[in-house]
């Protein structure tokens, strides 16, 4: 049925888009699906992705990520953990070039022109020799977008997420050279208590940002550490370059 004005009363006027569409709660959904459909269909950034060929809206957080930082530049080596599907790593392909980007996730992911990607379980013992020796060399950035099953419940949540950043950053340690730099989701708070005093000990600069593509609802942050200080011994000159190939 439309109003006096023409319009349904099905929709809301939206900010952004100009109509929201409500999504009806179909028989055998769930209401938390119903409102994820609805939270799709109307964000502009899943469709802004689309349009533009990214395999998920979390490009443009690494996207806005750079434009305040500008971690992405010609020729640095980067490595994307927790990978899959793959729309960081097509960001970081489009900056700093194709060939030094190494995606890898313990699922597989489609293969994707200008990168190289390595199936491995990063909890296992000898990731970090099997990364290095996919690198080539050290890298100059490692991005970490992974996330936990959320449960719902923020402490649980928070723990989870906060385990994971820990994990990406003991193979971040291990991967950069000297000068490098590290991102990676937290959840709100931030990274706190061993995880902030590990990335201050071991980064000159640490700063959090939530990128405006992060939904407003969402609890997600990123903290940027720069400037690794890097291991004794480190070679601050050691680079390599990524074959463009899948592994």
């Amino acid at each position: 049925m439309r109003s006096r004005s023409g319009k349904s009363k099905s929709q809301k006027k939206s900010g952004r888009r100009g109509w929201t569409v409500r999504v009806k709660t179909a028989h055998g959904r769930k209401d938390a699906s119903t409102r994820w459909l609805q939270r799709q269909i109307n964000d502009p950034y899943v469709a802004a992705a689309q349009a533009e060929g990214y395999r998920s809206r979390a490009a443009f957080k690494l996207a806005q990520i750079d434009d305040k930082f500008h971690i992405l530049k010609p020729g640095l080596q980067v490595v994307d953990l927790g990978a899959t599907p793959g729309s960081w790593a097509q960001v970081a392909v489009e900056r700093v070039g194709e060939g030094h980007v190494l995606a890898v996730d313990r699922q597989a992911m489609e293969p994707l022109a200008g990168a190289c990607f390595l199936q491995c379980d990063l909890t296992a013992e000898g990731a970090v020799a099997r990364i290095l020796d996919a690198l080539n060399g050290s890298a100059h950035v490692v991005l970490n977008d992974m996330s936990p099953a959320v449960t719902g419940h923020a402490a649980t949540d928070h723990l989870r997420i906060v385990e994971l950043c820990e994990i990406a950053l003991v193979l971040a340690e291990n991967l950069l050279m000297p000068g490098g730099i590290f991102v990676a989701k937290v959840f709100q708070g931030g990274a706190q208590g061993n995880l902030l005093a590990s990335l201050r000990h071991g980064f000159r600069t640490v700063r959090h940002f939530k990128p405006p593509a992060s939904r407003k609802e969402s609890v997600e942050t990123y903290v940027v550490a720069m400037d690794y200080r890097g291991k004794r011994g480190q070679d601050e000159g050691s680079k390599g370059h990524l074959p463009v190939k899948n592994k």
